[in-house]
């Protein structure tokens, strides 16, 4: 999971849409820095990303309910709605996915009443293809960072001793199921717990009020679907206004001169990508009809060999001669004739020394069978030689027409970034409209794509109401049956149950091993930490042979912390290099966003948690006021940075002291006075090159 971009509306305190924040996710530069004093909205920004994600915030945030910019609820009419959201995109295993939580408030003559949220996805591919999921969105973000998981990978830095206390062992416990298949286990064990209840469900009968009841629910879902598919159509038409606008906006700008070359410059560009997406697609088509037309023969390999080898005991036995085969010997014997004209009769010498070949000659069918299997064994191992051979050839196609694409879509960026930015306002005007096109364009094709959604789920479910209505009483049979079923499948729970102790214990031994190892590179003090049966995570140190357990400082909880949470990555890094499939390269890349990391830390401990946060995890975002920043920290992690950004928090207050930030050989306020009577953030890009 690479992140890639998160933008706000409405979000607490920043004030209407926000910028794009694209975040950094290079090899080398894989930092984003968002620099912001205390109050400025940091927390707010860590949030968004678990608001967007998993509806849940970190303890440090105060006031959840109130998600709402004050601002645009008090210039709010009464009874208009107010939108609130938050925007998050990132990638994951050749995917890229768009993900939107947003709210609606309503202002009355004396409160702000806020609905319900709603959460909207879409994926594409490396075709460039939008599509929605056929699962919910919260079931594809839980299999690529498991809820569980995200105060591991977002967190308060602040806070982060929290993890050490005892209290949250249990959660520490739950969290760690994740890893080497016991999650997978317990999910088993889960449907066989909820394929038992579906058994002892289809023992009962159902009621004539429950059918009523059934038959109401019908209605109403009948009723939303009509109310949907109604705002479905007033979508399509307004895309295909848009479409339109956008293609006389385009045909504009190329009529300018000064845009001309540039413009052509870009069709060219949207054509060539265009094709490598179109090849793209095709390659994978490839290599998916390959696997499901010769997968099977790279994992017959042992299997082959050992057929050969006992196809080579059974020639040393002798029981697979080749020559005369017994079904000859027999058949002269019966004529008493021999090829060469002898008699055979029964008694003489001769039929005597041709009935001695019958021991041994070996049967014609079993010979034929066996250079028949022979053969078909051998173009298996030929044909795994051939599947390889293909999905390399197809892999290193699609290698390279993503990178093909990536710089195609780079150079498009310059283009856009130019007209925007040219002298002539005509040109620069005409660019900016296109883009706002393309945003309009992109917010009604997820809106589209969430109704499509609604639309398919409310079929499910009257699907479901009614096979409910038909559903009959059960008769004695199926009764038996079922009875049968629920037996086996509480043996089948017990067993899991073992299988998952045994490796929840080896998970355990591994995790501590690993916190202590990273423990030990950052701390200079002695101490060992230590992970007990109950997820107890303490430090110890070793007296004269005996382990004794170690009040640990603020700091130390700190970097114990710390330390878990590298772990924890490493963990989640080898579990998903299991799960690791042909096309999946990128599945063991996570992020990590941390809001103010460095806390109660002495400056060794500052300097070597800043130089190896940032290797902890292949992308990096962190929150940091000034003081945090400045010194060590900051010589340990500017290389580093891909991205940068400042968190400029205007104050209502009239004697408002103002504060700036130096970066590079730039100045950027950290801290202005409000043209007006209102408090709110804005975020302003660093450019260090400048």
């Amino acid at each position: 999971m690479k992140l890639a971009s998160i933008k706000l509306c409405n979000f607490r305190s920043f004030y209407g849409k926000t910028p794009e924040i694209i975040l950094a996710g290079g090899d080398a530069r894989n930092t984003t820095i968002i620099h912001g004093n205390n109050g400025s909205g940091k927390t707010s920004l860590l949030n968004a990303f678990t608001w967007v994600l998993y509806e849940k915030f970190s303890a440090a945030f105060a006031s959840t309910e109130q998600l709402v910019n004050k601002r645009a609820i008090a210039e709010a009419k009464i009874g208009q709605a107010v939108e609130c959201w938050a925007e998050v995109e990132w990638e994951h295993d050749g995917k890229r996915y768009n993900v939107k939580r947003l709210c609606r408030g309503y202002k009355n003559q004396t409160d702000f009443n806020v609905g319900k949220t709603e959460l909207r996805m879409q994926v594409a591919g490396d075709d460039g293809r939008w599509y929605f999921p056929p699962q919910q969105p919260e079931e594809v973000i839980g299999q690529i960072l498991p809820a569980s998981l995200h105060q591991y990978f977002f967190f308060d830095g602040e806070r982060i001793e929290e993890i050490v206390r005892s209290d949250k062992k249990a959660e520490i416990a739950e969290a760690t199921k994740i890893f080497l298949g016991v999650e997978v286990i317990n999910r088993s064990i889960n449907h066989l717990k909820e394929a038992k209840k579906t058994l002892e469900n289809e023992l009962k009968a159902i009621g004539n009020s429950e059918i009523k009841q059934l038959l109401k629910q019908q209605s109403n879902i009948e009723q939303d679907i009509e109310r949907i598919t109604k705002r479905q159509t007033e979508i399509k038409q307004e895309l295909e206004y848009q479409e339109t606008f956008k293609k006389e906006t385009s045909n504009r700008l190329r009529e300018l001169s000064a845009a001309k070359e540039l413009e052509e410059r870009r069709q060219e560009l949207e054509k060539q990508k265009a094709s490598n997406q179109e090849n793209l697609r095709e390659s994978r088509e490839a290599i998916k009809k390959a696997i499901s037309a010769r997968g099977y023969t790279v994992l017959l390999s042992e299997t082959t060999a050992h057929f050969q080898a006992i196809m080579n005991d059974l020639k040393e036995q002798g029981n697979l001669n080749s020559g005369i085969s017994r079904e000859f010997v027999n058949d002269l014997l019966k004529s008493e004739r021999c090829i060469c004209g002898a008699d055979l009769g029964a008694g003489s010498h001769s039929h005597e020394n041709v009935r001695k070949l019958l021991d041994k000659a070996g049967s014609s069918v079993v010979e034929e069978t066996a250079i028949r299997m022979s053969a078909q064994v051998d173009e298996i191992d030929k044909q795994a030689v051939s599947f390889w051979e293909e999905v390399d050839r197809e892999q290193a196609r699609i290698n390279q027409l993503k990178q093909s694409i990536s710089q195609i879509e780079g150079e498009l960026d310059n283009i856009q970034e130019r007209l925007r930015k040219d002298a002539n306002e005509e040109i620069s005007s005409l660019q900016k409209r296109l883009d706002e096109i393309e945003e309009k364009i992109k917010q009604l094709t997820l809106e589209q794509g969430a109704t499509q959604q609604q639309i398919v789920n409310l079929k499910t479910d009257l699907e479901g109401l009614g096979k409910q209505v038909a559903k009959q009483k059960l008769n004695e049979e199926r009764q038996i049956l079922a009875q049968q079923r629920i037996a086996a499948t509480q043996d089948a729970i017990e067993r899991l149950i073992k299988i998952r102790d045994l490796q929840e214990k080896q998970f355990r031994l591994q995790l501590e091993k690993r916190v202590q190892e990273i423990f030990g590179e950052i701390s200079f003090t002695p101490y060992v930490p230590k992970i007990s049966e109950k997820y107890e995570l303490t430090l110890v140190e070793n007296t004269a042979g005996v382990e004794m357990p170690v009040a640990a400082s603020t700091g130390e909880n700190q970097i114990l912390s710390l330390s878990f949470i590298a772990s924890i990555m490493d963990r989640v890094r080898e579990w998903s290099e299991k799960r690791k499939m042909l096309l999946v390269p990128d599945s063991s890349t996570f992020p990590i966003v941390m809001d103010s990391p460095f806390g109660s830390l002495d400056v060794i401990s500052r300097r070597r948690i800043a130089k190896t946060i940032p290797e902890l995890a292949n992308q990096l975002i962190v929150l940091v006021t000034k003081t945090q920043w400045r010194g060590e920290v900051e010589e340990e992690m500017t290389h580093r940075i891909g991205r940068e950004y400042v968190l400029t928090y205007y104050s209502s207050k009239p004697d408002c002291e103002q504060d700036l930030i130096e970066l590079g050989r730039e100045r950027y306020p950290l801290v202005r006075q409000s043209p007006n009577e209102f408090e709110y953030t804005e975020i302003i890009e660093v450019n260090r090159e400048g």
